[in-house]
């Protein structure tokens, strides 16, 4: 087997206006999609790091998380500082949410979890209604 590398260079906090968006970002965020994020970072906070790597030009580019950079501009964001070339940063970003998008679900512990989560979000409880 091939040995598995550790690309993560650093975790850095980093203003979110000053995160480059990936030129090469091919998903687009829906109303609803946005203000359940901003209902789940309004309750609970950031609990994940956006990932993003540092160009040659000492900038950093998001890589995974735009949408939450969008959304809190003006916060100093956890971000996951990795190691990709542009060939490696464009890979990542073309399998990096389909790969979570072909998890599937057991139907009966959702339903357990759901029980036990409560919002004052109607952006997010109608998410999880669905």
């Amino acid at each position: 087997m091939t040995p598995i590398r550790d690309r993560i260079k650093a975790l850095k906090r980093i203003k979110a206006s000053e995160l480059r968006p990936s030129p090469k970002n091919w998903r687009t965020h829906p109303q609803g999609q946005t203000e359940a994020l901003r209902g789940i970072l309004a309750e609970v906070g950031y609990v994940d790091a956006l990932m993003v790597r540092e160009l040659p030009d000492g900038q950093y580019e998001i890589c995974d998380g735009h949408l939450r950079a969008e959304t809190t501009p003006d916060m100093e964001v956890p971000c996951l500082v990795v190691d990709l070339d542009d060939s490696e940063a464009a890979k990542v970003l073309a399998v990096f949410d389909p790969l979570g998008a072909l998890a599937e679900a057991d139907a009966a512990k959702l339903d357990a979890l759901l029980r036990q989560v409560s919002t004052g979000s109607s952006s997010l409880s109608e998410m999880l209604a669905d």
